[in-house]
């Protein structure tokens, strides 16, 4: 067993707390579902989101999907001017077998952000 990291990422169409939950309750779900990861296997998430997000916590979406016993936190991004609007993002740590190859997740606007990770998209 080997310790992994995986990043992702999705846009939410407005500040609004079910706004917020549905995009992350998605980036999770699918973030899960492309590595075959059970909530079992997370050592920890760190969500971030933009300036612009302030109406929920990402964190409550992941304890709803029951990731109960995993330590999570929530951040702010810093705020680059120009930078993409109503983005939430995560950070997992979990552990797989050494052969496992990591699947980075972007949905929405968000894929704009990881271009270059074919898998990601």
């Amino acid at each position: 067993m080997r310790l992994f990291a995986l990043r992702g990422a999705n846009s939410v169409e407005e500040n609004d707390a079910e706004a917020i939950l549905t995009s992350t309750d998605a980036l999770m779900r699918e973030l899960m579902e492309r590595n075959q990861l059970a909530a079992e296997e997370m050592v920890s998430c760190l969500f971030t989101v933009t300036n612009d997000l302030d109406a929920e916590f990402p964190a409550v979406a992941a304890r709803r999907m029951g990731i109960n016993r995993v330590p999570l936190m929530c951040a702010r991004e810093i705020p680059v001017p120009g930078s993409l609007p109503r983005v939430i993002r995560v950070l997992v740590h979990y552990y797989a077998d050494d052969e496992h190859e990591s699947r980075h997740v972007y949905l929405g606007a968000a894929r704009a952000l990881r271009t270059d990770l074919e898998s990601a998209q």
